[in-house]
């Protein structure tokens, strides 16, 4: 062979390899979107210094970008877990949903659609708020569904559907998944005899979190397929009933729980919201006792939820994926738990019902152990997580990126939040204040008919000084003008916003009772 000939030959073997090293450097990003159900700011010890063990969150937090700031930005639904969906799969704020958010019309383009037009193969596991539409739109695949029809309240007894290609997922699919006598896992279809819980154990069957976690480091170590992958995994914990094997139960012992600073027995004030579900799972007046008993149950659940989220960053690792993926990790609302006297997220205090942790890392996120206090909303996660991609997000999103945040180019793209819960309750931040009103309202039950609901009370914090919203300065005559100064700028931010009956469609409006 002439010299010539070899010279060519590795010139084109040296070619090969640069050209396959830059296909592997501009290779898109895996996405992994990480959704956890009522799980309030401080429920990361990393993020609130909280008794809560979170090991694996918490790495996630140190080794990415955690935004301190993040918040729901309402609901008109005391199931707050749908509107919430419906922002960060949608990424619309609140007053531009259709309704309370169970519909995502064609028009609004899920996240889930944008990066599958954009080469992305979309897989979904766990719960699911909204239509079966739009649920089949969003995703190539998907596997162990809930949340679309059939509901046992039990997190080791919880109706579950394959993938339906369709998008019928009709009721006679649902399934459960239980241990037989020797120990290995069966599934059976859901009975008309089975009765809603909780009464399910760690004997019976697994546990939701665990399903999900399971299926999605599955897919993760199957995955081949040459196109990056976006992942949508929805976990139902720490969503109550607070389940959980008894080794994490056995870490919280309820005479060693601390209650937080904003710890009371009962609510001071009817806030339009004290007589649902949520706060029917504890008795009134919440002693101290009954709190901890809560907070135990609420600390020792997440605990488990993050050894199984562990479970699929380990998968990611295996796989060889870690360095290519963005993690996003979210709660989709705060909880209460004891905190204002309170048990539910029907309210717009902050660790009660809106703070929530936000936290973008996975070893394709450059930026290690950063904390901004950029104001955000759950909305702005879809635009922000599109940015990171190199995606354009489509014009129905009206959230708002956090990229130019997280390149450190600008210190805030917001400088105030608007929030409400139906028409009892409105809040808004800017600086280092907080007001939050609350009004005396109509309201309807299909079963009671129309009644009255709420109080007519002021609230302002300086949430710097306060972060727990402890201590009212709105009757202090050092705040007075600064009060003035936040209602007259409430009341005009959400005449921008659409805070009307003809946006939201709903029969009662909070403005109509302010005064």
């Amino acid at each position: 062979m002439k010299l010539p000939t070899l010279k060519l030959i590795a010139v084109c073997i040296i070619s090969l390899m640069a050209m396959n090293t830059f296909a592997k450097k501009t290779k898109k990003p895996n996405v992994l979107v990480i959704y956890t159900d009522d799980h309030r700011y401080t429920g990361i010890h990393a993020l609130g210094g909280q008794a809560v063990r979170t090991p694996n969150i918490d790495q996630l937090a140190n080794t990415g970008i955690v935004f301190t700031n993040a918040y729901l930005m309402g609901a008109f639904s005391g199931a707050t877990c749908m509107p919430s969906r419906a922002m960060l799969l949608s990424g619309r704020q609140l007053f531009t949903l259709k309704g309370q958010g169970h519909t995502m019309p064609k028009e609004h383009i899920t996240i889930g659609e944008t990066f599958k037009n954009n080469g992305y193969h979309t897989h979904m596991v766990g719960k699911w708020h909204q239509d079966r539409e739009s649920l089949s739109r969003s995703f190539d695949d998907g596997q162990t569904v809930m949340g679309i029809g059939v509901y046992l309240t039990d997190h080791y007894r919880m109706p579950l559907w394959d993938w339906d290609k369709t998008g019928a997922f009709p009721k006679k699919d649902a399934y459960l998944l239980e241990f037989d006598a020797n120990g290995n896992e069966t599934r059976r279809p859901v009975a008309k005899t089975d009765k809603r819980g909780p009464t399910g154990t760690e004997e019976l069957g697994p546990h939701t979190s665990e399903i999900f976690a399971r299926n999605a480091a599955t897919y993760i170590k199957n995955y081949k397929d040459k196109e990056p992958f976006f992942m949508y995994l929805a976990f139902h914990a720490p969503h109550d009933p607070r389940q959980a094997p008894k080794k994490y139960q056995d870490m919280y012992p309820t005479d060693q729980i601390q209650l937080p600073p904003s710890y009371l027995p009962q609510h001071p004030f009817d806030n339009g919201a004290l007589f649902l579900r949520d706060e029917e799972l504890g008795p009134w007046p919440r002693t101290p006792q009954v709190a901890r008993e809560h907070l135990a149950a609420y600390y020792a659940i997440i605990t488990h939820l993050d050894a199984q989220i562990g479970k699929v960053i380990q998968a990611l690792k295996e796989s060889g994926e870690y360095d290519n993926t963005i993690i996003i990790l979210s709660g989709d609302s705060g909880l209460a738990v004891g905190c204002h006297g309170l048990l539910g997220k029907q309210n717009v205090y902050d660790e009660d019902g809106i703070h929530v942790p936000f936290i973008v890392s996975g070893g394709a996120t450059k930026q290690s152990g950063v904390r901004s206090d950029a104001l955000c909303y759950i909305h702005d996660i879809y635009p922000t997580t599109c940015d990171l991609a190199g995606i354009q997000a489509p014009a129905s999103v009206n959230g708002l990126s956090l990229k130019p945040v997280i390149n450190g180019e600008v210190a805030q793209v917001r400088d105030h939040t608007y929030h409400a819960y139906r028409q009892h309750q409105r809040a808004y931040r800017k600086g280092d204040f907080k007001l939050i009103e609350f009004v005396k309202a109509n309201d309807y039950h299909k079963k009671k008919g129309q009644f009255v609901a709420g109080s007519r009370v002021t609230l302002l914090f300086n949430t710097a000084n306060d972060p727990w919203e402890t201590t009212n300065l709105a009757f202090l005559p050092q705040y007075h003008e600064t009060l003035k100064t936040m209602q007259a700028e409430m009341q005009a931010e959400s005449i921008k916003l659409g805070d009307n009956t003809q946006s939201t469609g709903e029969k009662y409006n909070f403005w109509d009772y302010y005064n």
